[in-house]
C-alpha cells in the first residue's frame, strides 16, 4: 500500500471514529429511550461535520502524540498575549436582574475617577480665606488635593461635551476579548466599552433562563441588555455601536426596541460578520441532506446535552483535537493562521458551557431584524464580512448593504467568521475610518495597526 493511500485510510478511520464518538457522546446525554434515539440521530448528523474536521487533523495524529499536542496547546496559552487587555470594570443590571459585566477604556489623559468635575474651576484669589464659605462665597467647596487657600467654583454652562463612546458587542460563544486587536489599536484614542453578553465571559447566567419559569433567550432580550449597558457605562454623549455576529444582531434589536436612542445619540454603526435574518437557510458549507438532518434534530439534542453538561464537558476535553479542527474550519479561511490566534479562538469557544450553547441556539432561527435596519439609514455605517464565512455568509452582509445603501460594504478575501482575529489590520483600518468620519477621532490620528495573523510565507 502506498504512503498516500495509508494516510488516506488513516484519515478515513479517524473521521469514522470521530463520527462514532459524536454519536456515543450525544447518546449518553439522554436517559429516556426517545432522547437516546434523537441523540443518536443528531450524533450521526454532527458526524457529517466532524468527519471533515477529523480528516483535516488525521495526518497530525499519525505523527504527533497526544501529549505533545497538549503541551503545544499549553505553551500557546502561556505565550499568547491575546485576551490580556483589561479596562475599568463595571456591572450593569438587565431588566430581568442579570448582571452584565463591562470594561471601559478611557481616552489618554482623562481619568474617569478624577474628583474634580469638568464643570469646576480652581480659584486661588483669596489665599488667606481657605476653603468653604470663609470668603463670603457660600458656594465655595474645597477642591480635592488643592493647596490651602484654594477653592472650587461651579461654572454652570461650561461643561464640555461628553466624548464619543464606542460600544463593542461580541458574538455567540465568545466574549469581549474577541475584539483584542481592535481594542489594542484604539486604546487611549477613543473611549470604548467592551461588554460580555449574558451567560458569556464574566457576565452572570441569564436570570430569566433559570428556574421553573425559565424562558428562552431571544435576540430582543440581548438588545435590552445592550440598552442596560449603555445606560450604565455611557449614559450621555454620542455613541458608535460595533457588533460582530450575534453582537450585530444585538445592535439591530436595540434599534428595533429603542429607535429614539439611535436617532438621538448613535453617530455611527459597524456590523461585522452578521445577519439581519434567514439564518435557517445557511448550509454551513455542507451538503443539503446533511444540513436538513442537523436542523431537524439539533435543537432537541442540544437540550439533551445541556441537561448533562458535566458529562458533555468531559467529552469535549477528551476530543480536544477534533473540536480544534471544527473551530478552525468554522472560524477562519486562511490556511496559515497564526497558531496562537487559532488557539485563542479555541479558548474563547471552549469556555462557553454546553448548556449556554444549547440555551442560545434557538434564538437564531427566530432572528429577523431586517426592518430595524431602516433606523440606521441616516447613520454612517460600515458593513464588513469575510468572503468565506460559513456561519453568517457574506451574502447576508450584502443583504444588509442593500438595505443600507449609503453604508461602506467591505468583503474581505480569504477570511472566515472571526475576521477581526484573522485579518485584524483590515477590520481596524475600516473601523478607524468610520470613527474619523463621525468625528470620534481626528482624521489625522495614527491608529495603531496589527498585521495579518496569517504567518508570512504560507
Amino acid at each position: 500500500m502506498s504512503e498516500n493511500s495509508a494516510a488516506g485510510d488513516a484519515a478515513a478511520r479517524t473521521a469514522a471514529a470521530a463520527a462514532s464518538t459524536a454519536v456515543s457522546t450525544a447518546a449518553a446525554a439522554g436517559s429516556a429511550a426517545g432522547v437516546w434515539r434523537r441523540a443518536g440521530l443528531a450524533g450521526a448528523a454532527i458526524g457529517v461535520i466532524a468527519a471533515g474536521a477529523a480528516a483535516g487533523v488525521a495526518i497530525e495524529r499519525l505523527t504527533v502524540s497526544r501529549g505533545t499536542r497538549r503541551r503545544a496547546r499549553l505553551a500557546l496559552d502561556a505565550s499568547g498575549p491575546y485576551g490580556a487587555l483589561r479596562g475599568t470594570p463595571g456591572r450593569a443590571i438587565a431588566d430581568d436582574g442579570t448582571e452584565l459585566y463591562y470594561e471601559v477604556d478611557e481616552i489618554d489623559g482623562i481619568d474617569a475617577t478624577d474628583g474634580i468635575d469638568a464643570t469646576d474651576e480652581i480659584d486661588g484669589a483669596d489665599a488667606a480665606a481657605g476653603a468653604g464659605g470663609a470668603t463670603g462665597d457660600p458656594g465655595g467647596v474645597a477642591a480635592p488635593g488643592a493647596a490651602p487657600g484654594f477653592r472650587r467654583r461651579r461654572l454652570f454652562g461650561r461643561k464640555p461635551p461628553a466624548p464619543v463612546t464606542v460600544v463593542f458587542s461580541h458574538g455567540y460563544c465568545l466574549n469581549q476579548d474577541s475584539w483584542h486587536f481592535q481594542r489594542a489599536a484604539l486604546r487611549g484614542l477613543v473611549r470604548t466599552v467592551h461588554w460580555d453578553q449574558r451567560s458569556h465571559g464574566r457576565s452572570g447566567r441569564g436570570a430569566a433562563q433559570r428556574g421553573a419559569d425559565a424562558v428562552p433567550v431571544s435576540i430582543d432580550q440581548l438588545g435590552r441588555d445592550l440598552k442596560a449597558v449603555i445606560d450604565t457605562a455611557a449614559p450621555e454623549g454620542p455613541l458608535v455601536l460595533v457588533g460582530h455576529s450575534m453582537g450585530g444582531m444585538t445592535v439591530m434589536a436595540l434599534a428595533d426596541r429603542y429607535p429614539e436612542l439611535v436617532r438621538d445619540r448613535v453617530v455611527g454603526v459597524a456590523l461585522v460578520g452578521t445577519s439581519s435574518g434567514r439564518l435557517g437557510e445557511v448550509n454551513y458549507g455542507l451538503p443539503l441532506a446533511g444540513v436538513n438532518a442537523i436542523r431537524r434534530v439539533l435543537p432537541g439534542v442540544l437540550r439533551a446535552l445541556g441537561s448533562q453538561a458535566d458529562l458533555v464537558e468531559r467529552g469535549r476535553r477528551a476530543t480536544a483535537d477534533l473540536f480544534a479542527g471544527l473551530i478552525k474550519r468554522y472560524s477562519f479561511s486562511s490556511k496559515d493562521v497564526d497558531p496562537a490566534v487559532a488557539r485563542f479562538a479555541e479558548r474563547l469557544i471552549e469556555s462557553t458551557p454546553i448548556d449556554v450553547v444549547a440555551e442560545f441556539y434557538p434564538a437564531f432561527d427566530e432572528h429577523d431584524k431586517a426592518g430595524a435596519l431602516s433606523v440606521f439609514l441616516e447613520t454612517p455605517a460600515l458593513v464588513l464580512a469575510g468572503e468565506k464565512d460559513l456561519v453568517t455568509p457574506s451574502s447576508h452582509s450584502e443583504a444588509i448593504g442593500d438595505l443600507l445603501p449609503d453604508a461602506e460594504l467591505v468583503l474581505v478575501p480569504d477570511a472566515g467568521h472571526l475576521v477581526m482575529l484573522e485579518h485584524p489590520e483590515t477590520v481596524t483600518d475600516r473601523l478607524a475610518d468610520l470613527l474619523a468620519r463621525v468625528g470620534a477621532v481626528p482624521a489625522e490620528t495614527n491608529v495603531g495597526t496589527h498585521g495579518n495573523t496569517a504567518q508570512p510565507g504560507g
